[in-house]
């Protein structure tokens, strides 16, 4: 019984190491997919449908028409917006390669990785 006991908890234990795991790989493919050198523009929105796509269009212009060619990529973290804000944000990361969406929590661990990038 007790060696029944001990096998659950450390299959249990595999498990849950394994999904960390996996979830880990599929969270840096996704999230930080950043390129290694340059400046990132990292913005905190909250509540800003009316302003954020002409905003964000005309840094992404800079960007593609090589007038900042340093900056390359735009980290845009939700602050919980209750208005079309990360829906817009997400339309905009749909049409251009460099803009990445994230809540902030999820922005503060790739701030925190990104040495390992």
């Amino acid at each position: 019984m007790v060696e029944f006991i001990f096998h659950t908890i450390f299959w249990t234990l595999a498990l849950y190491g394994l999904f960390e795991i996996i979830k880990n790989i599929i969270y840096i493919y996704t999230c930080t997919n950043l390129k290694s050198n340059g400046i990132y523009i990292v913005i905190a929105v909250k509540n800003q449908e009316d302003k954020i796509e002409g905003f964000l269009r005309s840094i992404i212009f800079k960007i593609l028409y090589g007038k900042e060619e340093y900056l390359k990529n735009i980290i845009v973290a939700d602050l919980h917006s209750e208005d079309k804000t990360k829906e817009i944000v997400k339309k905009l990361s749909d049409d251009y390669d460099v803009i990445k969406v994230t809540s902030w929590r999820e922005c503060k661990e790739v701030i925190d990785n990104i040495d390992e990038v």
